[in-house]
């Protein structure tokens, strides 16, 4: 059976029951590498806007050209 064909019944629980199923796959799922690619105790990088001066000015400026084209 496919999630397509599994929707519909899916959508028709109750929210406790939609709340039971997720309780129920995730118990299931096999936890792996795949999923989680990353390292433990390891550290990670990711850039972020502090110490980026300008770039309110420049989200404000791409946000106006989207508002106002």
């Amino acid at each position: 059976m496919t999630l397509t064909e599994l929707l519909p019944t899916i959508r028709q629980l109750s929210a406790i029951e939609k709340r039971e199923l997720i309780r129920i796959l995730m118990a299931e799922e096999d936890i792996s590498e795949d999923i989680f690619p990353l390292e433990p105790d390891k550290i990670y990088y990711l850039p972020t806007p502090y110490d980026t001066f300008g770039a309110g000015a420049v989200l404000m400026q791409a946000m106006n050209l989207v508002n106002h084209p």
